[in-house]
């Protein structure tokens, strides 16, 4: 298999009937994905799309999202995942910047993308996904012939492009090959017992598809020819029970969304016995919430640490390192997969030595190819086959990495990745506010949450109703500031750039500063 559609023609042709897709009462066999994306790859064809061209995605988690992604892959067009909590103003810079020329949407959030379909001039077809029985995209598609178009597909060619944003508040499109793909599930396959699945395993993808948890977890399942249970959304008590009623054997989750399920797992005492595997990542997590959950599933728990430019996992903390009583090594995010190399910079690249705190390098077959229209961008994080990340950390003897603070200001609430300069901007153009500045403070449920501390402007009073009544119709909710604070100057070096430390300094303890 080198590409992402030889993935469903090669699990078709092994296990036709085997069960591929569960949401809500569809059921879809591997010989139907196969089919159904061929139609879809088919139909795109028929438009005249080819690589140039791009197609989006703006919907909750449905058995439909990976029809479209394996259909696309197949017919070489690259595909946009959209992140459908933004903002109408953030959406329509992404379709904008991604050139896109036909969305595909649910119909929740199609009066969001009529609006911004005048002030997207590419953007010329829109199909709505659900709605009237067939859906636009069902009449679309089933217009077209299930024969596979076998277009022949250069693995370098981008199959995902994923939106991640910046610490200039901007969002970067993060290409993402059919060749990223596939060399990432190489990495994961020799990372230990706990990568080699089964036939019987059932995976579930409740995480969002716009996030590589979500997207690349599910593919990881159809690698592997297992079976995968999608949720529109993360509910805890929806996956408990589905967990009983599939016997689900795989789940991944980011931190806060592992609380509500152990909460809501001993408020309905309801057996969770099939599960061998939680896998969970993309934020801090209170190591007293890792072991009782550790005791509660009673099954194995792996940690992965990555992000979308190295197609998701960079390290992975394995089932021998987790302890319901706790230990050392459950503060690290573990030790390289099998391929992925890590090294430890200083500003200049010189790499440090063991227990040395700097910037992580990574390296591997899954980088990204670059960012979509921004060279200068590119250039900035690769370097000799290396991404900088902009995390800092130390790795230990024994090859460990241990995260130990956020080199980029970038702030991490239930898994979401938020940036303070785009909350910045925003609140600075407030007429009661002269200065700003954005900091993430600790939160035992969310992780980090968003602080802004204001210099309200003279002979003025701040009220944070009214900032944020302001900002909520230019920024996601989940971005929102859930405290201000109001402060007489903000702290700035000679550059005049804010010294964030000095702000963060009273709210973070040192016990704190570790991210594990």
């Amino acid at each position: 298999m080198k590409t992402v559609g030889d993935v469903i023609r090669q699990r078709a042709a092994e296990r036709p009937e085997k069960l591929a897709m569960i949401f809500g009462e569809r059921r879809s066999s591997y010989q139907t994905l196969d089919e159904r994306s061929n139609q879809v790859a088919n139909a795109l064809l028929d438009w005249d799309y080819g690589s140039d061209a791009r197609i989006a995605y703006l919907g909750k988690n449905t058995d439909f999202y990976y029809e479209l992604f394996f259909g696309a892959a197949k017919a070489g067009v690259p595909m946009v995942a959209v992140n459908w909590r933004l903002a109408a103003e953030e959406v329509e810079y992404i379709l904008n910047d991604a050139c896109v020329e036909a969305i595909f949407v649910e119909t929740e959030f199609q009066p969001l993308i009529e609006a911004c379909q005048r002030k997207c001039p590419r953007l010329k077809r829109l199909l709505s996904l659900d709605g009237d029985k067939p859906s636009a995209y069902e009449r679309w598609m089933v217009g077209y012939g299930s024969n596979d178009p076998r277009v022949s597909i250069d693995t370098q060619t981008t199959c995902l492009q994923m939106y991640t944003s910046v610490t200039t508040g901007k969002p970067k499109g993060v290409l993402l090959s059919h060749s990223c793909f596939m060399a990432q599930r190489e990495l994961e396959y020799l990372a230990g017992d706990w990568t080699h699945w089964n036939d019987d395993d059932v995976n579930l993808v409740a995480m969002p598809v716009f996030h590589i948890g979500g997207t690349g977890w599910g593919f990881s399942a159809f690698f592997n020819g297992a079976t995968n249970v999608i949720h529109a959304i993360p509910d805890a008590e929806w996956i408990i029970r589905d967990i009983g009623r599939h016997r689900i054997t795989r789940l991944f989750a980011v931190p806060t969304f592992l609380q509500a399920i152990v909460e809501t797992a001993k408020a309905m005492a309801t057996p969770i016995d099939s599960v061998k595997y939680v896998v969970y990542g993309a934020s801090p997590i209170p190591e007293s919430l890792l072991k009782e959950a550790v005791s509660l599933f009673g099954c194995d728990f792996v940690q992965l640490y990555g992000m979308t430019e190295a197609t998701g996992s960079v390290t992975y903390l394995p089932p021998e390192d987790h302890d319901e009583n706790g230990n050392p090594r459950m503060t690290s995010c573990g030790k390289a997969l099998p391929g992925m190399e890590i090294k430890i910079c200083d500003p200049q690249g010189k790499e440090l030595a063991t227990g040395t705190t700097g910037e992580i390098w990574v390296k591997s077959n899954a980088l990204m190819t670059g960012y979509w229209g921004k060279p200068e961008a590119t250039a900035e994080v690769l370097e000799d086959g290396w991404y900088k990340s902009g995390d800092a950390g130390y790795l230990d003897e024994d090859g460990y990495l241990y995260l130990q603070a956020r080199i980029k200001d970038m702030i991490v609430s239930g898994g979401e990745n938020i940036y303070p300069a785009e909350i910045e901007s925003v609140l600075f153009a407030h007429p009661s506010v002269a200065d700003v500045a954005v900091i993430g403070v600790p939160d035992d449920k969310w992780g980090e949450t968003v602080k802004a501390i204001v210099v309200p402007a003279e002979n003025e009073t701040v009220s944070y109703d009214e900032l944020i009544a302001f900002a909520r119709s230019k920024i996601a909710g989940y971005k929102l500031p859930r405290s201000v604070d109001t402060i007489d100057t903000i702290p700035r070096n000679a550059s005049g750039k804010i010294l964030k430390y000095v702000l963060r300094e009273p709210f973070w303890k040192e016990e704190n500063r570790q991210i594990g």
